[in-house]
């Protein structure tokens, strides 16, 4: 058996891990986009490196667009083998990759302008929003802790990590020749505190192990602390200084963590008397799964559930979803909080935000999880003081806040902690994906001091044998 890392090899995006077995039969962990660079990725998402006529299963660990968004790509190519995930993980998908090609269409239409207007030939999308419906075809939902047969020889189980909601490590059984080899793969390893999601649980003991590294030289800050940092920026520009905070997010999973935070401020009377604007259509739409998932919650969220049935929820909270109401609040003067996908600051409505709102200084940007190296949000968490958006210079005069604990990824303390579970001197090899090159050093050193060894940082499109 070999396995060939194709995506998120040294860079933290494009997840995409290729299984090929001795009897021929392929299966590819994660399917994802390279996201964060606009345009400059088109090529990497174009040229996939397999054939997606020879994929016989994609096993998804969770819905996030650098893991799940080419399924409707490899669709269009030709793929029509199954895609085995949780069930929360195929809701999610439904409209995000559906949302994700409308995102394609626009970028590309955009794009086009440019090559005609050079006498270029025009491109197509990478996917249309039609394409990522058809594709839904294909998901097969699964129990978390549930194992699911792909064949008789192949099995594939579940368990939470705690990134996203339905997000899992998927811990494979492979049987070749009477040999089973037990492969897993953590995805995205979640916190083992959370305001909305349960904890990440041990998975199952395996032979080789592909773990991420996002956050693997890096430690986060309490959660209570971060709650008092968020209360406080939020009293400090929409109170004192009478400007309009706005917060870049992800609309799966961070800005429901936000709005939760924010709803419990709202209960306990802490929350100051000012508007707050969710603008995100997606984020909207995924808020609707998330209540309908409670399983996934931990017990928390669910004694808040006991006297406020909607957690998401609250008077003064307005949900966004059309784009004249998105365009009124150019025009709403007075302190507010926009929260508005997407969180890295490349797409989306947070762009036309940002253009209105980052020159006043009573304003305030609040960047709330991880940026991808050169993206806008890294840029502005930099320091630059001039950015481009839309093509147009704007001056950063806003306050650029930063807190990090909201992140859905956990730090390499956590990382650590939750590969507990595993008995170093049984893992023949561990493969760090998911992560900047200097940080994936960093965090292998930990490792090596926690007892792993043979750890193995792949090359973009490295094979190995297993």
């Amino acid at each position: 058996m070999k396995i060939k890392f194709i995506g998120a090899s040294r860079e933290v995006t494009g997840s995409k891990h290729l299984l090929t077995l001795e009897s021929g039969k392929k299966i590819l962990l994660d399917c994802g986009m390279f996201q964060g660079k606009g345009m400059e990725t088109d090529s990497s998402n174009r040229n996939l490196g397999f054939d997606p006529k020879e994929i016989d299963h994609i096993i998804l660990t969770h819905a996030h667009i650098d893991h799940s968004g080419l399924i409707p790509y490899v669709y269009k190519l030709g793929f029509r083998g199954s895609v085995i995930c949780t069930n929360a993980t195929r809701d999610l998908c439904a409209i995000m990759l559906a949302d994700s090609g409308h995102i394609q269409e626009l970028d590309v239409k955009w794009y086009n302008k440019k090559l005609i207007k050079h006498g270029l030939e025009p491109i197509e999308p990478i996917y249309t929003s039609d394409i990522a419906k058809e594709c839904m075809e294909l998901f097969i939902g699964v129990a978390f802790n549930r194992k699911f047969y792909l064949d008789d020889n192949i099995k594939v189980r579940f368990t939470n990590n705690g990134h996203l909601l339905g997000a899992g490590t998927a811990s494979l059984e492979i049987t070749e020749n009477s040999k089973t080899v037990k492969i897993a793969y953590t995805g995205d390893i979640g916190r083992p505190v959370s305001r909305i999601l349960k904890a990440p649980e041990a998975f199952r003991q395996c032979d080789y192990l592909i773990a991420e590294s996002t956050y693997g030289n890096r430690m986060h800050e309490k959660f209570s602390l971060a709650e008092e940092e968020l209360l406080k920026v939020v009293t400090d520009t929409c109170v004192i200084k009478q400007g309009k905070l706005i917060i870049p997010s992800f609309a799966i999973g961070r800005t429901q963590d936000i709005v939760f935070t924010l709803n419990n401020f709202y209960n306990a009377g802490l929350l100051p008397k000012i508007q707050i604007y969710v603008d995100s259509p997606l984020a909207v739409n995924a808020t609707t799964i998330f209540r309908l998932h409670t399983e996934c919650f931990n017990e928390d969220v669910l004694k808040v559930m006991e006297t406020d049935d909607d957690p998401f929820g609250f008077n003064s909270l307005h949900y966004i979803t059309s784009t004249d109401d998105s365009k009124k609040l150019n025009l709403f003067k007075k302190p507010c909080i926009i929260i508005s996908a997407s969180g890295m600051m490349e797409a989306g409505r947070i762009k036309h935000h940002l253009a209105n709102n980052i020159s006043d200084p009573k304003n305030t940007i609040l960047v709330v999880g991880y940026c991808a190296p050169r993206t806008l949000g890294a840029r502005l968490v930099n320091g630059e003081k001039i950015v481009s958006i839309f093509g147009t210079k704007y001056q950063v005069n806003a306050e650029i806040a930063r807190i990090e604990a909201f992140s859905g990824h956990g730090d390499y303390k956590e990382m650590l902690s939750f590969l507990d579970c595993q008995d170093q001197s049984a893992i023949k090899k561990v493969f760090l994906v998911h992560g900047d090159y200097d940080t994936q050093l960093f965090y292998k050193g930990q490792l090596e001091a926690a007892g792993f060894s043979n750890i193995e940082i792949p090359l973009p499109m490295s094979e190995f044998t297993i």
